[in-house]
């Protein structure tokens, strides 16, 4: 399946997607784009321990890159849902023109309470999974368990996607330098 997360958020907001080089974008929406880095290496470590269990290894090193995965969404993304981006959100929904149908910050805060779900059910049926002693159970827990993760881990991409190419430019395009200082400014009290 060939999904473009772009072509149907685009045309229910009416947002033109230029691409904004990072150099002209406000610090604090450079800080915003850093952090997607970071994320977006913390994620590749995760979707690799999951290929790996998928292969059949569960070993020390795959169990690492598990508990470094969700101790970094528990510490930064769960926080992060509640700081730069809050502010950030309410400031760019009062400016969005959208129609009564669709709200892409409600769209786009959805998708962080979701994640947080599905972080919970892979982080729990992980957990489960060696605490089965039946077999047959067990490998069906550990199937969930990788089906949310992979699920998760589509839904944070395209997530990210979606503020880095439509919500960080569209930010940068309609507010001034000072209007997007000062979000910064109340994101950081």
């Amino acid at each position: 399946m060939n999904f473009n997360p772009k072509t149907e958020t685009e045309e229910k907001i009416g947002i033109d997607i230029d691409e904004i080089p990072y150099e002209d974008m406000h610090p604090f929406l450079q800080e915003l784009i850093d952090e997607h880095h970071v994320y977006t290496k913390e994620l590749n470590a995760f979707e690799e321990a999951v290929a790996m269990i998928e292969s059949g290894k569960v070993d020390r090193e795959v169990d690492e890159k598990l508990r470094q995965f969700f101790s970094y969404f528990d510490d930064q993304i769960v926080s992060y849902d509640q700081e730069g981006e809050k502010y950030l959100f309410v400031s760019v929904s009062k400016k969005m023109i959208t129609d009564e149908n669709f709200n892409v910050i409600e769209f786009l805060e959805a998708d962080h309470v979701k994640s947080i779900q599905m972080a919970a059910i892979t982080f729990n049926m992980l957990a489960l999974f060696s605490r089965v002693p039946d077999k047959q159970s067990r490998f069906i827990v550990l199937d969930v368990a990788l089906k949310q993760a992979k699920e998760l881990i589509e839904l944070l991409r395209v997530h990210i996607y979606r503020e880095d190419t439509m919500i960080f430019p569209y930010a940068q395009r309609n507010f001034t330098h000072e209007e997007l200082t000062e979000i910064q400014q109340r994101s950081k009290s």
